[in-house]
């Protein structure tokens, strides 16, 4: 399994109420249900105009497919390559 980070441009996105952002994770998990693949969504981070998730996937294809089934925008799909924080190399 590869890791990716999603962009999604969604104008005022800040914006969103708490009930538009559980309608947008009820629909998200409907996707991945409809997958029927080993498919995970770990979490998103909400921005004034973007959302930027974090999915666990086979393939971007698979990253693309969760999209359209959501009918979610996709900017970029990009597969996380490393992984580093405050403690790396220490």
């Amino acid at each position: 399994m590869k890791k990716f980070v999603v962009e999604r441009t969604l104008p005022n996105a800040g914006n969103l109420s708490e009930e538009e952002l559980k309608a947008i994770t009820e629909t998200s998990c409907e996707a991945v249900n409809t997958l029927e693949k080993s498919y995970h969504w770990i979490q998103s981070f909400v921005t004034a105009d973007k959302i930027y998730c974090i999915h666990v996937a086979e393939s971007e294809a698979e990253v693309r497919e969760h999209a359209r089934l959501g009918n979610f925008p996709v900017d970029t799909v990009a597969e996380v390559k490393a992984i580093i924080d405050p403690a790396y190399g220490s």
